[in-house]
């Protein structure tokens, strides 16, 4: 190995910056599993059983004599899977305490999607959530203002548009605007979704709705980096190519 110290890569140098500015206003870096459950990944979620993210085409699931010493609080015979986002660490995270709670959980998550410049079977997420008496939008707004203006410049803006996640309401697609950086050239891109936790998510993992309340949101590392380094092809970051690396070291 040379002398010289190897590069980080560039998913590694987003990933400790947001966790870094996330750490500054009081959240801890919390990790889970990558093999979940249904519960976890879904059940707890408030997602429905015939969601279209539960399909055997949109999620890896693996074979049912698979055991790992990680079933749920609620069915020892349901499927494991790779999880498909780390809000998985959110609901192992609210049934180990109470609140408040103040997380961000990194991760390598996995879908069965065809690989393209945009797309990728599995690629980083990075959610939050925060759970406290009195949380509202106002506090979620604010916070991911503060996160994009540090990671992105002071001239990046953040709108919200409504959608629907089960595990949110009320639930918003998050776009941000941040033509200075290169190769941006649209007014807005979306960027995650966020939104006020589900009561009945709450109820699940016993909170009380009528006291608590939090928010959660959710992004791509990939997408991050990508703006941030004006990256136009996902598939260059698992490459290995190592002139690309070096690119940010």
């Amino acid at each position: 190995m040379s002398a010289v110290s190897s590069p980080l890569h560039p998913l590694t140098l987003v990933r400790e910056e947001m966790t870094r500015i996330l750490s500054k206003v009081g959240f801890t870096v919390v990790e889970g599993p990558e093999v979940e459950t249904e519960y976890y990944c879904f059940d707890a979620l408030n997602t429905p059983a015939d969601h279209p993210a539960r399909d055997a085409q949109d999620t890896f699931y693996l074979p049912t004599s698979a055991r790992f010493g990680n079933v749920s609080k609620k069915k020892a015979d349901e499927r494991y899977l790779l999880r498909t986002h780390t809000s998985s660490v959110q609901i192992r995270t609210m049934l180990k305490g109470n609140p408040p709670i103040r997380i961000v959980s990194p991760g390598r998550v996995y879908r069965r999607d065809t690989t393209d410049a945009t797309h990728s079977a599995n690629f980083h997420q990075l959610e939050c959530l925060y759970v406290d008496k009195n949380v509202t939008v106002r506090d979620l707004k604010a916070l991911l203002d503060y996160i994009f203006a540090s990671l992105l410049g002071k001239d990046t803006k953040t709108r919200f548009r409504p959608h629907y996640f089960g595990y949110t309401e009320p639930s918003f697609e998050v776009d941000l605007s941040a033509t200075h950086l290169p190769k941006v050239n649209k007014p807005w891109i979306e960027i995650g979704g966020c939104g006020m936790v589900d009561p009945v998510v709450f109820q699940d993992v016993g909170y009380d709705p009528e006291v608590w309340s939090g928010y959660a949101f959710g992004m791509g590392l990939e997408r991050l980096a990508m703006l941030l380094y004006g990256i136009d092809d996902i598939r260059y970051f698992y490459q290995n190519d190592v002139r690309f690396l070096r690119q940010f070291a």
